[in-house]
């Protein structure tokens, strides 16, 4: 059942935090009480007039309207206990208690209880005399030009320029009362320099999620100039950038900050109500939120002119609906309605928030999206966003050794390099690098090391002159071996030699392993490169790295005696081959027809041989760090030199086993290439090669499926195997059905489309294809099309269900599958589109690109049709499409004819238009009943449901422009 959710302020945080609940099908409303004319009949939101201010009143009003859910904004409201009340009310609520705001709403509290526990923070001094406080500034040996008045109040950090404007500003504040009752004290603190970051996190009182980061600009004018503000824009995620021989000092708030909401939010990619209703109920590690990668929100704010001291009201806004069109979302602030049209109702008007693959581009289209907007007096910042520029080009920085190139020597340091996370603290008379433990967030930690080389595959990568990628295997192969121990990896560091420098090799090489360090989050300190003649030749070049981890003693993994019989075993997709077998690999060239410049075999996709066996080693700390802190995985193996046999049988005591079934996950088709071209045994092959897993995790059966849900969020995941007695003494290792998965990936169908594959010539798929499936009820062929995406030669990943009914035995089934379910009733909705418009926004999030209707008893709107055109498939019980589904068999049997079947076809406006994809034949019988034959057509529906997925994720069949069934050239209809 959806939930009514109540929001309550009426600024540009709590717009954000509306039009993000409204986007969970768990939400069914959201209304915002008072709101802003952005939250006023907005979908699914809408503004209440309920008296936020008496929580009795407001506690009723929950009761009488099922309000499920209360998120609180203002911090006023949280001081005054607001959570308290209402929760004592037994009204469910999100917000910190009157205690916790606190650290917020009371200056010189926080900052007491800061230094109580020995938390890093400004200097600082509270003061109610304005004489004691002056003398406080002029005295101190440190630059007190930081006045906050002690108290929830409008303006109230302010920052002078010098000791005499500071003692200004406290006559002002404590003298003259400028914020009257709410000054009666005021916190004189340092001023810090440097760059400031927004660290927010959510957290149940155990588990913390941290957000990406923002960067907030606080002053009203271009380049920091003026008086402070609530802010005038944020970007997010913000570089980290931290500058030597600076302590890092910390600001601790517990209220949702407006301007960093703007954009923090929009990265959010799991359900933000799943969220809120885990953390309330103490089980956020159960529900961590995923945040988008590789895209960056600029949030540039627009407003009154005057501001931020007064300003006039009532100018009317216009261009929302230009800016919206631009893919823009428009964030009100501080607005009205008045005679139906959007005025200026506050000093901070609205703000435009651009999402797009990097800052430059978010921050070109915010400003897009701010000149379509208009009204009277209208300012704003024009540098939002262009502060983190400079640290977010591509760069190079080699070590300077003496004997190096110059045009090495003079390249700038990357933000992958020292700098890039807490506790680094860089370079120490340009030869030792420094690493504060300390910093970094561990209280007992026990250090874990890793020293790698390359071997074969890197002189495959210089035989092959591909050096960009081969630095990331590099830091993969230290930092997940690291990450078996439950470690975190902190810094790297690498040494390079060459015969002979050749620059561009070498910053190609540096850069793969900057790139990989980011991804891997941890810091890039040492970098030794030695040019050596007499050790290798001209061309040559030799790698070696070393990284360092730390894991407090808790979570350390590979616990063996923790292992037992019944454990599951959760297996993580490799890249391709990794660095395993390169040896062999270059036997198998040397007999093979091809050569590593020829394309890759025609199942194996559009990049050379070379390309594909070179694909770099995942790194999988950032996506299982969580994982494996939850404290749920017994074991984390990374698969590595030897191949399954040797990376996964040391994980067992002797007297177990571990039994794989290689039918359980997908194997890329270069390891049937592998294995069909160096005629190797199976043994051989699970000996030599990952054959389709990067690293496996050991867990307790009853926690498998939690665990692989968490996993898949990030990763390609499955429940490949378990832990078995071992009674004989044999391996510790045993892949079962190996062989035939490796002789089935030849062909580009499954087994049970062997009647259609031999027609057909399938392109190359880069990934699979995120399908989709909409049901109603049971009995449908989702069964069927989840195992068959599950084969190893499937084009298609079944990657959510959706059903407009909840507790249907399907929608247990898919979980059982690891596959992500979300119930979207349709009787919440007040109209069709509404409805659709929904499970359109659930698609968009999970990235589907095909959809499939099982059994999906409702009738889809125009709109929604024309935006998946082409992308549709549904199944009927007849060989004529346009047959009703609930008297097809009745009139069949009424008509006597001799047969009937299924059919799927594309979805299209007008029915009956010939967008058939694919028929199943079913022998009507003479003692047919309508049961019967409904049974039989079923079944049918199982076997052609897939088959006809297959065809159209492999790119075989489409629908054409004229609405009707194309396929491909050289294909043959089944």
């Amino acid at each position: 059942m959806a939930d009514r959710v109540l929001v309550i302020g009426g600024g540009g945080r709590e717009h954000a935090l509306a039009w993000k609940l409204a986007q969970s099908p768990h939400v069914k409303q959201v209304l915002v009480a008072p709101g802003n004319a952005g939250t006023a009949d907005n979908g699914k939101i809408s503004n209440s007039a309920v008296l936020v201010s008496n929580h009795t009143i407001l506690a009723q009003f929950c009761k009488d309207h099922n309000i499920g859910l209360v998120v609180i904004g203002p911090e006023a409201l949280l001081e005054a206990g607001i959570v308290d009340n209402l929760m004592s009310a037994q009204v469910r609520c999100f917000g910190p208690s009157a205690n916790a705001a606190q650290l917020e709403t009371d200056t010189s509290f926080a900052k007491a209880f800061l230094d109580r526990h020995r938390i890093p923070t400004a200097r600082w001094k509270a003061f109610a005399n304005p004489q004691e406080a002056c003398s406080f500034i002029t005295s101190t040996d440190f630059p007190a030009l930081v006045i906050k008045v002690d108290g929830p109040a409008a303006r109230r950090v302010i920052i002078v320029s010098s000791k005499e404007e500071a003692c200004r500003a406290v006559q002002e504040i404590l003298q003259d009362k400028m914020f009257g009752e709410a000054g009666e004290t005021v916190v004189i603190e340092e001023l810090l320099k440097g760059e400031e970051l927004s660290c927010l996190c959510f957290t149940d009182g155990v588990t913390v999620a941290s957000m990406p980061p923002a960067q907030v600009y606080k002053r009203l004018m271009d380049g920091d100039q003026g008086p402070n503000t609530a802010g005038m824009g944020a970007y997010c995620p913000a570089p980290q950038v931290y500058l030597l021989h600076l302590k890092k000092q910390n600001i601790y708030l517990t209220k949702l900050l407006s301007t960093r909401l703007q954009v923090i939010l929009p990265l959010l990619k799991n359900d933000f109500y799943e969220v809120i209703q885990a953390t309330i109920d103490g089980k956020l590690c159960s529900c961590m939120p995923v945040w988008s990668e590789n895209l960056t929100a600029v949030s540039v704010v627009m407003a009154s002119e005057g501001y931020p001291g007064d300003y006039a009201k009532g100018m009317e806004v216009t261009g929302l609906l230009q800016a919206r069109e631009l893919g823009l979302e428009v964030f009100h602030v501080g607005t009205a309605t008045q005679d139906g049209k959007v005025v200026t109702d506050g000093g901070r008007v609205l703000t435009v928030t651009a999402i797009k693959e990097n800052v430059m581009s978010a921050v070109e289209e915010a400003y897009t999206g701010v000149a379509a907007v208009c009204f009277k007096g209208a300012i704003y910042r024009k540098d939002i966003g262009y502060r983190p520029v400079h640290f977010l080009q591509p760069s190079m920085y080699v070590s300077k050794d003496p004997i190096t190139s110059s045009a090495l020597i003079n390249q700038p340091e990357p933000p992958t390099a020292s700098g890039d996370r807490s506790g680094s603290c860089g370079v120490l008379s340009g030869c030792t690098d420094l690493f504060d433990l300390k910093a970094s967030g561990y209280k007992d930690p026990i250090l874990v090391s890793r020293t790698k080389g390359l071997g074969t595959k890197l002189q495959f990568a210089q035989m092959c002159k591909k050096h960009d990628t081969i630095g990331q295997d590099l830091v993969a192969m230290c930092v997940n071996d690291i990450l078996a121990q439950g470690a975190e990896p902190l810094f790297f560091l690498n040494y390079f030699a060459c015969g002979k420098l050749d620059t561009e090799v070498a910053q190609a090489v540096i850069a793969g392993i900057a790139e990989a360090c980011r991804k891997a989050g941890c810091a890039l300190l040492g970098k030794e490169m030695a040019e050596m003649p007499g050790m290798y030749s001209p061309r040559e070049y030799d790698l070696a790295g070393f990284a360092v981890g730390a894991v407090e003693g808790e979570h350390q993994l590979l616990q063996l005696e923790r292992v037992a019989e019944r454990d599951v075993i959760i297996g993580l997709a490799s890249s391709g081959i990794h660095s395993d077998g390169f040896s062999l690999v270059r036997k198998i060239l040397s007999m093979s027809s091809l050569h590593y410049s020829s394309p890759a075999p025609g199942e194996c996709g559009d990049q050379t041989l070379g390309e594909l066996l070179l694909t770099p080693i995942k790194i999988y700390s950032k996506a299982l760090l969580p994982v494996l802190r939850s404290g749920r995985v017994k074991a984390f193996v990374p698969i590595a030199g030897g191949g399954l046999q040797e990376s996964i049988s040391g994980t067992v005591a002797e007297s177990f086993s571990i039994v794989l079934d290689a039918q359980s996950w997908r194997i890329p088709q270069i390891f049937s290439w592998l294995q069909k071209e160096g005629n190797l045994s199976e043994e051989e092959m699970a000996q030599t090669f990952n054959c389709g897993l990067g690293a496996v995790l050991i867990v307790e059966k009853e926690l498998a499926q939690q665990v692989l849900k968490d996993v898949q969020r990030h990763e390609e995941a499955w429940l490949i195997g378990n832990i078995v007695p071992n009674y004989t003494g044999s391996s510790h290792l045993r892949v079962k059905n190996l062989l035939k998965v490796l002789q089935l990936n030849r062909s580009w169908f499954l087994q049970n489309a062997a009647d259609v594959d031999r027609h057909l010539c399938l392109e190359p798929q880069k990934s699979k294809v995120k399908v989709a499936v909409l049901i109603s009820g049971t009995g449908t062929s989702l069964t069927a099309l989840i195992a068959y995406a599950k084969e190893p030669a499937s084009c298609a990943q079944i990657a959510l269900v959706i059903s407009n009914k909840s507790g249907v035995e399907e929608l247990r089934n898919a979980a059982r599958a690891g596959i992500p379910t979300r119930v979207i009733d349709h009787k919440l909705y007040g109209s069709r589109s509404e409805f659709d418009s929904t499970i359109d926004r659930v698609l968009d999030e999970f990235s589907v690109e095909l959809v499939c209707l099982a059994g999906f008893m409702r009738i889809l709107s125009s709109p929604f049709v024309r935006k998946w055109n082409g992308k549709i498939l549904n199944v009927c019980p007849s060989l004529v499409p346009s047959v009703k589904g609930g008297i097809a068999h009745k009139q069949v049997l009424q008509a006597g004819v001799k047969v009937t079947g299924c059919t799927v076809h594309f979805v299209v406006e007008k029915a009956g238009t010939g967008a058939v994809i694919l028929q199943e034949p079913v022998s009507v019988e003479t003692d047919d009943t309508e049961e019967t034959l409904l049974e039989r057509v079923k079944e049918a529906e199982c076997r052609a449901f897939p088959i006809a997925l297959q065809l159209v994720a492999s790119g075989v069949v489409q629908l054409g422009s004229d609405g009707k069934t194309c396929w491909k050239q050289g294909a043959t209809k089944a």
